[in-house]
């Protein structure tokens, strides 16, 4: 009987963690992220204190939100052709240089839109481009077994920095001035842009990529022509249209929810003021912080996008009942049950994706995808405004889970769908290879 002492076998969240290279890009996002908390804060307090009025920080709003919409296709182009670090680096040291133009302005000038728009675009440019090249950096820097808890912990990092960030950037402005508030930012930007300049690409997920990638070899030649077109891929992948429907449905009833009916609901029905409203989000915050952590062990579902749906599905009862919330504290138990289950179901969807698309496409899938998403978010308010206007908040939650319980239902009746994520659909590129009447 040998001596020799075997180690342990690694968790993937132990994986993840154990990687250099991960806790470099996760160490450089939470300080990002903190650094956006801040932002959030110091620029409403620095237009309103200065007599900007709710017109100027609604234009400089647009003037950010815009540009990150139009160019997310953009990044995720960018990001497949130069790869996803230098991408995220390059949106990093412009949002550095955006920022501290904010915190020379803040320093020396009243704020006009004449002024604040060009920085304001520059920062959502920035935003739009990162935003698809950091969904698909992950593959790069870890084991495949390790996607579901790096992308769990990543997700738990941003989460707790939307908690720590706002309170922090309130205690800076306060305390200091809002050109503090910017500088920091900025300063977060540089963090974040070092840490990806340190990173590269770890063996492990070399040799994985390589393996998933089409073969070059003599017989599989006709594979690389289309690996090449995006186009070609989402033309014959009939999982691409059931993800975007997904994420439609999802996100036209999230933001307006959110932002329009939850707030209209806490001060008529619940009959809460601003701290009232406050606590919920924090609720649906911490439940999705939750989430995050469990997600870390949501690694074996032999059929993660059935489970993912599984999942997503058990929020439409919350979404369904919330207008029949009875009291405060109920309320927050139902949000933050709900935030857990959307952050938890997300992450797994991310990681089928990761698993699924092709590396030199991952990029521009997740800029469909992530237009998708961002794109919905001024649909979904202004269309909670209207239906809680008329019908009241209540209406919208109804709408917003009906909407989202039918789009589950159909995709979950595909069996594309169901098979997304597993074995048998990573390597979609030979699957789109094969003739149409197959």
């Amino acid at each position: 009987m040998s001596g020799r002492v075997r180690s342990p076998r690694l968790t993937g969240s132990a994986l993840a963690v154990r990687s250099r290279r991960f806790r470099l890009l996760a160490s450089g996002q939470l300080v990002s992220n903190l650094g956006d908390g801040m932002y959030a804060v110091a620029l409403p307090w620095y237009v309103l204190s200065h007599h900007g009025g709710a017109i100027l920080l609604g234009a400089v709003l647009a003037a950010y939100g815009i540009p990150r919409t139009c160019l997310i296709m953009l990044g995720g182009h960018l990001a497949d052709r130069l790869g996803p670090r230098k991408v995220m680096m390059g949106a990093d040291l412009g949002r550095l240089v955006m920022a501290a133009a904010l915190a020379a302005l803040a320093v020396s000038g009243q704020p006009a839109l004449i002024t604040l728009a060009p920085i304001a675009f520059g920062l959502g440019a920035g935003e739009g481009l990162f935003l698809p090249a950091s969904f698909s950096i992950m593959p790069r820097l870890v084991p495949e077994d390790a996607l579901q808890s790096g992308n769990a912990l990543l997700s738990a990092g941003t989460q707790l920095a939307t908690f720590a960030g706002p309170a922090l950037g309130g205690m800076v402005v306060a305390a200091l001035s809002s050109a503090a508030g910017f500088g920091l930012d900025a300063l977060s930007f540089g963090v974040s842009a070092l840490t990806l300049w340190r990173l590269g690409v770890t063996a492990a997920a070399r040799a994985a990529a390589q393996h998933r990638a089409p073969a070059a070899a003599a017989g599989e030649g006709d594979r690389q022509p289309l690996q090449a077109s995006f186009r070609t891929f989402i033309r014959r992948e009939p999982v691409v249209p059931l993800l975007m429907a997904i994420n439609v449905a999802a996100n036209l009833g999230s933001a307006g929810a959110t932002e329009v009916a939850l707030p209209l609901l806490a001060r008529g029905h619940l009959h809460a003021g601003a701290g009232g409203y406050g606590v919920l989000v924090a609720g649906f915050g911490l439940g999705a912080l939750a989430g995050s952590l469990a997600a870390t062990r949501l690694n074996a579902f032999r059929r993660p996008a059935v489970a993912a749906g599984v999942i997503f599905m058990a929020q439409t009862p919350l979404m369904l009942c919330m207008p029949w919330a009875p009291d405060l504290p109920f309320a927050w138990v139902m949000l933050a049950v709900w935030g857990g289950l959307n952050m938890s179901a997300n992450i797994t969807t991310q990681t089928a994706f990761q698993r699924w698309a092709p590396p030199s496409l991952i990029g521009r899938l997740s800029g469909l995808l992530l237009v998708t998403s961002y794109g919905m978010f001024p649909i979904s308010v202004a269309l909670a405004g209207f239906v809680a206007h008329r019908f009241g908040p209540g209406s919208f939650f109804d709408l917003a889970g009906v909407t989202m319980a039918a789009t589950l239902i159909w995709a979950l009746s595909s069996q594309v769908f169901r098979d997304f994520g597993t074995k048998a659909a990573l390597d979609p590129m030979a699957r789109a290879a094969e003739p149409a009447a197959r």
